[in-house]
């Protein structure tokens, strides 16, 4: 039915053949998958079986003609033994169903009474049967692909051709439409496939034929698609560092915020309310463009965020060594009685003002910061727990159902 004769084919422009001494031969009746990745050279095999291409060295031979000596003229009439169905469709989309299939014959002069009788036939074999009136738009996408099978079988051809035809088609179409094409073939019906679907080859067990590059890799009856350990797998990799991340981030956020304060003249430990504005120590700064960043110019800008990240790691240390002494000092230390406070420890007096308790000096530029491992630190004593919505949580928050 169909033989390559060690065809190369060659397109201009290109450097490398489509089709590199590509040798093989289809009997009558049988079932055939061409299967490879894009660009093997699947679809140019297609083409010339149907005559569209001419191999550029070596010789096919279809249906006993070599379509090399085969002219031009020839070509429709060699074109009537064969069908060919694509991934597109290519219906006419002002024709309905019966209109669509009838055209194949009206092409090549086929009688009124033959169409009446072989079109209504063509379309119960695809299951069409009662949607002769219908136009492409009033179908689905695997109902399209039947009148496409119609079309192409509706002259009763002796090879089949696929081309892709469950590419466009959802996967429980798909099964419809290959176990048409085995109806088909059972029929006695020659039919060559081209195909990327892996699990109907599989489960089909059909001669393969498998491309690479242009070149005959693997030529297996009763064969499945393929090795595929070598595709790449859709599986997501783990991601690390996820929460180390999302801490850096609100730190940087924090500095943000301490450098635009600091620029506008205000504390760096100005208290940040819920609308993320930030309040003023100083009663005089009200208005907010002083804390627009746009508002700064570079020199102030950059001076304030390296305060800012400055004065941030300055207190994220103080305040860990804060917290390891006091822990210290309270697992080293045994409990003690609490004892009234007296009149000089700082209690109000009953005739008099409560003392006032001098404040604690803050640590000067000469003390020694020890470093601190970011990585041993937890969120919520960095106090950014509420930022990376890991804080406690209030029961009177929780979105309920609405009523």
């Amino acid at each position: 039915m169909i033989r390559f004769e060690n065809v190369t084919k060659r397109f201009r422009g290109t450097s490398k053949p489509a089709l590199s001494d590509v040798d093989f031969e289809v009997l009558r009746g049988e079932f055939v998958f061409l299967v490879g990745a894009s660009g093997s050279g699947k679809s140019s095999c297609l083409r010339l079986i149907l005559r569209e291409e001419t191999p550029s060295e070596g010789r096919v031979v279809v249906l006993g003609r070599d379509l090399r000596t085969l002219s031009n003229r020839k070509v429709p009439y060699f074109r009537r033994h064969i069908g060919a169905v694509f991934q597109d469709f290519r219906l006419l989309p002002t024709k309905t169903v019966f209109q669509n299939v009838a055209f194949t014959l009206q092409v090549i002069g086929s009688s009124r009474g033959f169409i009446q009788q072989a079109v209504p036939e063509v379309l119960a074999l695809v299951g069409l049967a009662g949607k002769e009136k219908r136009f492409p738009h009033e179908l689905s996408g695997g109902e399209q692909q039947r009148v496409a099978i119609a079309r192409a079988l509706v002259n009763r051809p002796q090879i089949l051709l696929a081309d892709e035809p469950t590419g466009n088609l959802d996967p429980a179409t798909s099964i419809d439409i290959m176990q048409l094409l085995a109806r088909i073939n059972a029929g006695g019906t020659t039919v060559v496939m081209a195909t990327h679907e892996a699990g109907f080859v599989d489960q089909m067990q059909r001669r393969v034929i498998e491309l690479v590059h242009g070149e005959i890799v693997r030529d297996e009856r009763h064969g499945g698609y393929g090795d595929r350990s070598g595709l790449p797998s859709l599986a997501p990799e783990p991601e690390r560092g996820a929460a180390a991340v999302a801490a850096l981030t609100a730190v940087l956020e924090v500095q943000r915020e301490a450098a635009i304060a600091a620029a506008a003249g205000l504390d760096p430990t100005a208290v940040v309310d819920d609308e993320d504005e930030i309040v003023a120590a100083d009663p005089e700064v009200t208005s907010p463009d002083a804390l627009s960043p746009e508002s700064m110019s570079p020199g102030v800008a950059a001076a304030a965020v390296a305060a800012a990240e400055a004065a941030t790691a300055a207190a994220l240390a103080v305040d860990e060594l804060r917290k390891a002494e006091a822990l210290e000092q309270s697992s080293a230390a045994p409990p003690v009685a609490q004892e009234p406070k007296s009149a000089g420890d700082g209690a109000a007096t009953p005739g008099g003002d409560p003392e006032t308790v001098p404040p604690t000096s803050p640590p000067t530029h000469t003390q020694s910061i020890p470093v601190v491992d970011l990585d041993q630190l937890e969120v919520a004593e960095l106090g950014l727990a509420d930022r990376l919505g890991l804080g406690e949580t209030d029961p009177d928050d929780e979105v309920g159902p609405t009523s």
